[in-house]
Parts: C-alpha cells; sequence; structure tokens
C-alpha cells in the first residue's frame, strides 16, 4: 500500500512539474508583464528597472526555477487588474467555488446513485422510463441553457430564487460559507443543480449499466440458487461491484466540476475563481490565468491520487496483482 501511494505521488509531482512549465510559458512568453503593469507615460529607463527588478533579464532556467519555488509558497504575483497579490484574490473566491462544486458533486452522488440502482434493478419499469428520459435532458442540454431556463422558471416566473450572486455569507475565519443563512441557501440550489445535472445523469446511467451487467453474471445467479435474498444479492453483491466504476467516475467528474464551473459562476453571477478567470482572460491578466491553471491541476491530481486509492481499497483484485507483482519483484 505506500509502495503504491508513493508511485502515484511521483506521478503527481511529474504532472505538476509540466503544469508549471505550461503555467511558466503562459507567465512569460503570452504579453509583455511589464507592459501590463505600467502606463503609456512610463519611461524606457523605469520599464527597464522594473523588468530588471522582476528579474525578467534573467535566463529562462533561472527565471523557471524561481517561478517553482514562488507557486510552491503560493505566491502568484501581483494581479495586473486588480492591483493585488493573486493568492489574495484566489484566498477570497476558493470558497465560493469549493462551496459551489461540492454541494453538485454531493447532490449527483446522492441523486443520481439511487436513480441507477433502480432503473437497474427494474429497467422497464414506468419510473425508470421517466428517469431515463431526464438523464436524456441532463445529458443533452449545455450547461447554460439548463441555468438560463432554472432562472426564467424560478426566478422570473415564480420569484422563488434569486437570479445571481452568492447571498449572505457567514466568516469562519477566513473561509466564507453560505450554508449557514437564508439567503446563501436559496442562492446556493440553482447553480449547484445547474452545475451537478451532467454529472447526476452520468453517474445514474453508469450505475444503470453496472447493475445490468453485474446481475447477469455467474456469481449473482450462484447467490440466488443458494437462497439468499434479493436485498443481500442487490445491495451486497450487486452494487458492491459497481462501485469501482462508480468512485473512478465520480472522482474525476468532481475535478471536471471544480474546473468548469466557469460557465455556472458566469451565469449566475457567482463570485468564485471561474468567474474571476474568465474576467482575466477577457483583461489578459496573465498571474491570475496561471494561478488558476496550477490549482486546478494540482485539484485533480489530489482528487485521482484519492481515487486511485479508494479503488486500491475497494478492488480486491488490485491488491492481489500488486501483491503477486511486488512477491515476483
Amino acid at each position: 500500500m505506500l509502495a503504491f501511494i508513493i508511485r502515484r505521488l511521483i506521478q503527481s509531482l511529474v504532472v505538476m512539474f509540466f503544469v508549471a512549465m505550461v503555467a511558466f510559458l503562459m507567465f512569460n512568453y503570452v504579453g509583455d508583464p511589464v507592459h501590463q503593469m505600467v502606463g503609456i507615460e512610463t519611461s524606457f529607463a523605469e520599464r527597464a528597472k522594473l523588468r530588471e527588478d522582476l528579474g525578467l533579464n534573467d535566463p529562462a532556467v533561472v527565471q523557471f526555477i524561481r517561478f517553482v519555488g514562488n507557486t510552491a509558497r503560493l505566491e502568484f504575483g501581483l494581479s495586473y487588474q486588480h492591483k493585488r497579490p493573486v493568492t489574495e484574490l484566489f484566498k477570497e473566491r476558493l470558497p465560493a467555488t469549493l462551496e459551489l462544486s461540492f454541494v453538485a458533486a454531493f447532490l449527483a452522488l446522492v441523486i443520481g446513485l439511487p436513480m441507477g440502482v433502480y432503473t437497474g434493478l427494474k429497467p422497464k419499469g414506468w419510473l425508470s422510463r421517466l428517469f431515463m428520459a431526464f438523464s436524456l435532458v441532463g445529458v443533452s442540454l449545455p450547461t447554460f441553457l439548463i441555468g438560463i431556463l432554472l432562472i426564467f422558471i424560478f426566478a422570473v416566473i415564480l420569484g422563488w430564487l434569486p437570479s445571481y450572486g452568492r447571498g449572505d455569507v457567514v466568516h469562519l475565519g477566513w473561509w466564507t460559507t453560505g450554508l449557514l443563512t437564508q439567503t446563501g441557501l436559496k442562492a446556493l440550489i440553482m447553480p449547484a443543480v445547474t452545475l451537478g445535472l451532467f454529472q447526476l445523469t452520468l453517474i445514474m446511467r453508469l450505475v444503470r449499466s453496472e447493475m445490468l451487467e453485474v446481475l447477469r453474471t455467474d456469481y449473482i445467479k450462484f447467490a440466488r440458487a443458494r437462497g439468499l435474498t434479493d436485498r443481500a444479492i442487490h445491495f451486497g453483491h450487486a452494487l458492491k461491484n459497481t462501485l469501482v466504476p462508480v468512485i473512478t467516475i465520480t472522482g474525476l467528474q468532481l475535478g471536471s466540476i471544480i474546473a468548469f464551473a466557469i460557465i455556472t459562476e458566469t451565469v449566475f453571477q457567482w463570485p468564485g475563481m471561474g468567474l474571476m478567470f474568465l474576467q482575466a482572460i477577457h483583461n489578459v491578466d496573465i498571474p491570475i490565468m496561471a494561478a488558476y491553471l496550477i490549482l486546478v491541476a494540482f485539484f485533480f491530481v489530489v482528487i485521482n491520487l484519492i481515487v486511485d486509492i479508494l479503488y486500491y481499497v475497494v478492488d480486491p483484485r488490485l491488491r492481489v496483482d500488486m501483491g503477486r507483482a511486488g512477491g515476483h519483484a
């Protein structure tokens, strides 16, 4: 187990190294940082001094090493647009994005898993057909259109929910949350549903297909022949064997939710990292763009590492294969 985790950590470090390289190239070769930081009236001498102070005249290798060191300390420089440290900006907006992403993932898992189990156990029932029709809507409609439809129905026509913003938040140290206020909960409902709907339908269809396949296997027939109850067969054997692909897909989709919350945050004007990243692209704010790239890659790496460990714990075949490999070594 320890050797498995160490190998995954080394692979994660390699991935982060290449992501840092891409971010460094973006930081140094997409536009001129000095030109972005100064005004038109700045003299050439002042520009040259600023370039020297920023270390832009150093060799590329030296700049890259310094960039990696600053990144490891979570120092991404000053935002061209906001004239503030990028770390402070992300610190303010990170809670909003993570709260939205985790609530969307939680809804997708809690609702999608039972729906998938039900449609797998009763594939020809009218409720299963209704769930499958609903899943086609979730898969087919783009995220921004789902968000606009929800705003039109629940904010414009019914007036039940706010159409934008995060509502009132509670400060818990540097962390902010809207889960403890009524307006925060109301503001969270539509963005979370919009962001998690595609993942919900994906999990439902995945669990359904896996359940249908597992229920046709020989060991399920053998379990029935032994006289086990349907409850024991469905949840003790069939569902357990569907968890491996579900864990993998759910983990990857959680990373995707965090990375691609940009559209949802833009539609609902949710004050998170995605909205700030989109504004940074519009204003060519390279420090924010580079920091966002590294942060999202870090989330993906951590989530994949957790998924690999859970995969190792859930699937005994993987442990056996790795044990044999270690024995042969």
